[in-house]
């Protein structure tokens, strides 16, 4: 392994902030998503009901925690640590005049602690959430409007911090706004009756392919030393069977994921992407111009997600979960307790096929297990969460050392328990740190290390050497 490689965990400012009031902050879009239960959607409102609990308000609290966060980050020899800025804490309604001066400076907090540890921070820009206020005005995503707003956002925090953070990702699982029933956290988008959801779907798609683009280009003005990289869901599929029509059925199911890296890492629109469009049917307006933007604003790095992987094929008789995912069950794997299947090697082909397509340096962005832990004696005895992730670590290792994949670094999914995307549950956890509050936000909100802690601390002190 690379003496540099950066090892870390990753967390996003929706699931793991809260603050939601403080600080001259907005509304984001997921401080109006209620909770719900296992296997549920969270509801989305139009406006706050106190008589409901948001999880998002609160979430694990890193707004009055982030010194102790952080310290224990760096107790376990973080080098690195993702995180996502809330938009609505620098400008609170999208498009006031004068970005918030009071969510600059906590953010300028954050980056000084993380950095008085040599912990690199790499920050997404657009991880799940938006101001509130720009749904209501423009329709989120719908509207092109939502360019330049959001480029004029990216630059005041890439101004502010350049000389803190080198490493900038524009937009979280960007190919999921394919993938979501309904793109709420994506895109601010609700379909509504009558309209064409491919179409409105697809030049959504457009407006953040340009958006990402132009960041980049006005971040380069702003320092030449920035790396900016995108952040794809990827999807590890297998065929049912080795008929040719199962193959081509897998084909077809990995065109989203190429869709928005070919356009981010090519610059243009592949032959790839026009044949997505033709099956799809989709139709948007790219206006003069766009494509020079494109053209230009290409990423340094590809990051992505990977949890588990799935199977495609035209009789499939068992169904599996995944992350914003759902396929054929694979008989040769295990699944976790919300039905993800447990592939390690599957990260290691996911490194291969990116790699031998693209040829840019790699990052594993998110990679970790969501799990029910039962906390005894003050921690929690996980080893059914090391035992994940020291097999996707193997994988990973060798897919640098035995097959010269340019791989920088790792962020696990999540070092400090945070509530649950889809549901808002705390009861699925995916830390290193326990945090004290319910799937209702009770609780004292005080960290503790699991079993997994100091395991994860050898792994980055030996630099995979001892897993």
């Amino acid at each position: 392994m690379r003496e540099d490689f950066l090892w870390g965990g990753a967390s996003a400012a929706n699931q793991y902030e809260g603050g939601y009031q403080e600080g001259g902050r907005g509304l984001s879009i997921n401080d109006v998503e209620q909770g719900a239960s296992h296997g549920q959607s969270r509801i989305i409102h139009d406006c706050i009901d106190e008589k409901c609990y948001y999880p998002s308000h609160q979430a694990t609290d890193f707004y009055h925690h982030y010194q102790e966060d952080i310290a224990l980050l760096a107790e376990m020899g973080f080098r690195c640590y993702r995180m996502s800025i809330c938009w609505s804490r620098i400008y609170p309604h999208g498009d006031d005049e004068i970005p918030n001066e009071e969510g600059l400076q906590f953010y300028d907090r954050v980056f000084d602690e993380l950095l008085k540890y040599e912990i690199e921070p790499i920050v997404t820009l657009h991880h799940f959430e938006m101001p509130l206020a720009l749904v209501k005005k423009y329709g989120g995503w719908r509207n092109r409007k939502m360019i330049d707003l959001s480029v004029r956002y990216a630059k005041t925090v890439m101004e502010r911090y350049q000389n803190k953070v080198k490493y900038w990702i524009t937009f979280n699982e960007i190919n999921s706004l394919f993938i979501a029933e309904v793109p709420w956290h994506q895109a601010g988008i609700i379909y509504q009756e009558g309209e064409n959801k491919t179409d409105v779907m697809f030049q959504a798609a457009h407006y953040q392919l340009v958006a990402s683009a132009k960041t980049i280009i006005e971040g380069r003005k702003i320092n030449s030393q920035f790396q900016f990289g995108n952040m794809i869901l990827y999807n590890c599929c297998y065929a049912m069977t080795c008929h040719p029509l199962d193959q081509m059925m897998l084909h077809d199911k990995l065109l989203p994921i190429y869709y928005f890296s070919d356009v981010q890492i090519r610059g243009k629109y592949t032959n790839t992407c026009f044949s997505y469009q033709k099956r799809m049917n989709a139709h948007f307006d790219i206006e003069e111009g766009d494509l020079e933007i494109l053209r230009n604003g290409v990423i340094d790095f590809y990051s992505f997600s990977y949890y588990s992987s799935l199977v495609e094929g035209r009789e499939i008789e068992q169904s599996a979960d995944g992350n914003l995912l759902d396929g054929g069950k694979n008989p040769y794997l295990e699944t976790t307790q919300w039905g993800w299947q447990i592939d390690p090697l599957g990260l290691r082909i996911s490194l291969n096929l990116i790699y031998d397509r693209y040829q840019i340096p790699l990052f594993v962005s998110e990679n970790g297990l969501g799990a029910v832990d039962e906390f005894k004696n003050n921690t929690v005895y996980d080893n059914y969460r090391i035992d994940y992730l020291r097999q996707h670590i193997q994988a990973l290792i060798a897919a640098i050392e035995e097959d010269f994949i340019d791989c920088f670094g790792y962020t696990m999914w999540s070092p400090i328990d945070i509530i649950s995307a889809g549901t808002g549950e705390m009861k699925k956890r995916y830390g290193f740190v326990y945090v004290d509050y319910d799937d209702l936000g009770q609780g004292s909100g005080q960290r503790y290390k699991k079993q997994s802690f100091s395991w994860y601390q050898k792994v980055v002190q030996t630099n995979g050497k001892e897993i």
